[in-house]
C-alpha cells in the first residue's frame, strides 16, 4: 500500500517539484496540497494522510501552529517541517509542537524521500546540517521565548494581524466577534510587552512568525 502523503507551502513551483520528486517513488502518493496552513488544516483532516510536509512560514496559519493542532487532534499522522531556517529555536518550536522531522529546504530533494520513509518508521529524522549535540545542549539550557505566554488563539490573532488582516476579516476567520478579536490582540500584546502594532510586526519579524513578502 502506497503511504499518502500532503504537501503545505505557500510556493506553487516547490510544491511541484516535491509531488515529482515524491511520486516517482511507486511507494509514496500525494493525497493533497495547500498553501496556507488554514486550509493545510482543513484538508488534512479530510484526507487523513500519512505524512503531513510543512513550511513554517506559511500565511494565515504558520507551519508550527499547524503542527501542534495536528499533534493534538490526529497524532497519528506523522509531520515533517520543510524550511529555510536551520538555527536551533525554529528546530526547538518544531519539536515542542510534536513534529519527528526537520527538513533544510537547501537539501530537500536529497534527503527528504529518506526523511519520509525514517518517520514512517516511527524515527525522527533531522537534516545533517542540523547539530543534535548543540540542539541538546539548548533543549536544556534555552530561555523562555515570549511566544511561550501566548494561548493558541493569540498566536492566530498575532499572526493574522501582522499580516494585515482587520479585526473584522480576522473575526470572520475565527468565528469570534470583531470584539473578541480585539480583547485578545490587547491581551496579547500586554504580554508581550509592546506598545502598538509596529512594535507587533517588529516582534513578528523578529522571532519569524510569519511570512511578510
Amino acid at each position: 500500500m502506497k503511504a499518502k502523503i500532503f504537501l503545505a507551502d505557500d510556493h506553487q513551483i516547490l510544491r511541484d517539484g516535491l509531488r515529482l520528486l515524491l511520486e516517482s517513488h511507486p511507494d509514496f502518493t500525494v493525497v493533497g496540497e495547500a498553501e496556507h496552513g488554514r486550509a493545510a488544516l482543513d484538508a488534512i483532516r479530510a484526507s487523513l494522510p500519512d505524512v503531513v510536509i510543512l513550511d513554517i512560514a506559511m500565511p494565515e496559519l504558520n507551519g508550527i501552529e499547524v503542527a501542534r493542532r495536528l499533534s493534538d487532534e490526529l497524532p497519528e499522522i506523522r509531520v515533517i517541517i520543510l524550511s529555510v531556517y536551520s538555527d536551533l529555536e525554529h528546530v526547538y518550536r518544531a519539536l515542542q509542537a510534536g513534529a519527528q522531522g526537520y527538513i533544510l529546504k537547501e537539501s530537500a530533494g536529497s534527503e527528504l524521500v529518506d526523511a519520509v520513509r525514517a518517520v514512517l518508521r516511527g524515527e525522527r529524522v533531522f537534516s545533517p546540517r542540523i547539530d543534535l549535540a548543540a540542539l541538546e545542549t539548548y533543549l536544556n539550557e534555552r530561555p523562555a521565548s515570549p511566544l511561550e505566554l501566548l494561548s493558541g488563539r493569540e498566536r492566530e490573532v498575532l499572526q493574522l494581524t501582522v499580516e494585515g488582516q482587520s479585526s473584522a476579516v480576522i473575526a470572520e476567520k475565527l468565528g469570534l466577534s470583531p470584539k473578541t478579536v480585539e480583547t485578545y490582540r490587547s491581551r496579547l500584546m500586554t504580554k508581550l510587552g509592546v506598545g502598538d502594532i509596529t512594535e507587533l510586526v517588529r516582534f513578528a519579524i523578529r522571532h519569524q512568525l510569519t511570512n511578510l513578502d
